[in-house]
């Protein structure tokens, strides 16, 4: 079992950055392809990044390349994800996915199943 907490969300203008962590319990967190996922209002929830076990390997959206950048710390079991030029279109709840089943993939954007979720943590960017 994982438990996925996310932080470091808020409310920023447009052209700013933030930074996610997402803090995972358990002694197992090398052994997980982590990801981030977002869900906008009346949207379906939408891929944004993944990588890897090492955190070699990373997969972005086309809609965040060049601004996002995913990265992980496997001995302080987090994952983070650098939002830079964020953009109106960025709003929504962003959520921390885990993932350690079925044939090994970093690309979480074709798995149709995740293992873990996070709560979720809301980015609003305003103009």
């Amino acid at each position: 079992q994982v438990q996925l907490v996310e932080s470091g969300g808020g409310l920023v203008q447009a052209g700013g950055s933030l930074r996610l962590s997402c803090a995972a319990s358990g002694r197992t967190f090398s052994s997980f392809v982590m990801g981030w996922f977002r869900q906008a209002p009346g949207k379906e929830r939408e891929f944004v990044g993944s990588i890897s076990r090492g955190g070699i390997n990373k997969y972005y959206a086309d809609s965040v390349k060049g601004r996002f950048t995913i990265s992980r710390d496997n001995v302080k079991n987090t994952v983070y994800l650098q939002m830079d030029n964020l953009k109106p279109e960025d709003t929504a709840v962003y959520y921390c996915a885990a993932v350690n089943s079925g044939p090994y993939s970093a690309n979480l954007a074709l798995r149709s199943t995740i293992d873990y979720w996070g709560q979720g943590t809301q980015v609003t960017v305003s103009l």
